[in-house]
């Protein structure tokens, strides 16, 4: 049988009462513990030094995240070179997120990769998808992008879009659910 983190990673629904779970709560709960430093601190170092501690590896200095930033997790969370993530975003990261390098985040992004069954008997289980941005994309100010959506290279995601599907490189996509707006030469 898959670890509940192996598990939780390819997709397969894990109940809330599943017997590992509390695996998933010691992350959960060290995450929560550590946040409130990473949210007090006072220079863009520290908040980098800070979230390196959450998420298991060393932010490159080329990064800069400010404050505040949310995650209820942590552990799941690749960022690449020269990224830049703004004000009050929040990461939902127990599918995956990763980051590749140049990618610009705007405030008040939310990236969730979790999810729950439609059926109400299954309902108490989760369901995550990762979520990869690639190099140079922007994500633009109070976007949401949803479980198993990969924004392409150079793409630009506009302000306030809700995005449910994959973004190709080299567009611009928008609007509740998000569509292709056009494409950039």
């Amino acid at each position: 049988m898959k670890d509940i983190f192996e598990r939780l990673q390819a997709g397969e629904p894990v109940a809330l009462d599943d017997p590992e779970f509390f695996k998933v709560d010691a992350v959960v709960n060290r995450t929560l513990a550590l946040s409130p430093a990473l949210n007090a601190a006072a220079s863009v170092e520290e908040i980098r030094a800070k979230l390196s501690e959450i998420i298991g590896t060393t932010l490159d200095e080329s990064t800069a995240i400010f404050a505040p930033f949310y995650t209820n997790f942590g552990r799941f969370i690749k960022i690449g070179k020269n990224v830049f993530i703004n004000h009050a975003c929040s990461f939902l990261d127990m599918g995956g997120i990763t980051l590749e390098d140049h990618v610009l985040i705007g405030p008040k992004v939310n990236l969730i990769t979790e999810n729950h069954p439609l059926n109400p008997a299954d309902r108490r289980s989760m369901l995550c998808k990762p979520i990869l941005i690639k190099k140079n994309a922007w994500i633009g100010a109070g976007a949401t992008i949803l479980p198993g959506v990969t924004i392409g290279e150079n793409a630009v995601v506009a302000a306030g879009a809700v995005v449910s599907r994959d973004v190709p490189d080299n567009t611009v996509a928008g609007g509740v659910p998000a569509r292709l707006i056009k494409t950039i030469s």
